[in-house]
């Protein structure tokens, strides 16, 4: 293998338990970080702890919507292993993609907030709280999306959420600089995880040909998850040692064209 890149560090990264917060941690590991892997999904938090290791990583129930329970989770990484390097605050939900702003359900908008801006919000606070007190200089990574960055056809709640995330992390980037913190986002394309394959009500494999025909980089075949990972190692190393307030897209160039992809045509009834 070559050079572990994250050696010596600690990272929590909610949303582990499957889609891009899973191949984050596999990456993690595989570079010599240990890892809590944070989720509400528990069957598939320990199921991943088991494939990659109990001495590499280890599962903490946390519903980030309970800003209780992100600092109680700080507390687990910091008393299991004695620090916090890297927080990659992943957990994400969205309304329905079908959803439109004519048909606003309040209810279903609070939620996406809580999980999506409150979450997210809270990951910041504690992990930087606790990289303060320590004097780590850590990093700090936010998933946001390209929907930050471009209207479209439903899924307007989530939309604005990811905005919102974008906005924290350079309000954090800024602020947290002084004690050597950095703060990042990244904003990954359409990848065939189950969260998306939920949202199209579509199979994997139809799910990957949609989302590669929005690409513009060819011959790659579709994004994957892994993709999104590799770039989240990188801001999360000391190879991004100046990079901070940045949104890192990993999309195929889909935000490099004008236009919004539209929906499987089953989607736009």
């Amino acid at each position: 293998m070559s050079k572990q890149r994250l050696e010596g560090k600690v990272a929590i990264i909610t949303g582990a338990a499957s889609g891009i917060g899973e191949a984050a941690a596999r990456i993690f590991a595989a570079h010599g970080a240990l890892v809590v892997i944070a989720d509400i999904q528990d069957e598939l938090g320990a199921g991943v702890v088991a494939s990659i290791g109990p001495d590499k990583c280890k599962y903490k129930h946390c519903d980030v919507r309970s800003e209780k329970e992100v600092e109680e989770l700080v507390g687990f990484a910091i008393k299991a292993y004695g620090r916090l390097d890297i927080m990659f605050s992943n957990a994400g939900i969205s309304e329905k993609i079908t959803s439109r702003i004519l048909d606003l359900d309040f209810d279903v908008l609070d939620n996406v907030i809580a999980v999506n801006v409150r979450g997210v919000a809270a990951t910041i606070k504690h992990a930087g709280r606790a990289m303060v007190a320590s004097g780590t200089r850590g990093s700090i990574i936010c998933t946001a999306s390209v929907a930050a960055t471009r209207g479209g056809w439903g899924q307007a709640v989530y939309t604005t959420t990811k905005n919102a995330v974008v906005g924290l992390v350079r309000s954090a980037a800024a602020e947290l600089g002084r004690h050597g913190i950095r703060a990042n986002c990244v904003s990954p394309g359409g990848v065939a995880t189950p969260f998306a394959q939920n949202l199209t009500g579509m199979s994997q494999s139809q799910t990957e040909e949609f989302f590669e025909g929005t690409l513009v980089l060819k011959g790659g075949g579709p994004l994957k998850a892994s993709d999104t990972g590799e770039a989240v190692l990188f801001l999360a190393s000391d190879e991004s040692a100046f990079v901070t307030g940045q949104n890192l897209f990993v999309d195929g160039g889909v935000t490099a064209v004008g236009a919004t992809p539209p929906l499987p045509a089953a989607q736009l009834k």
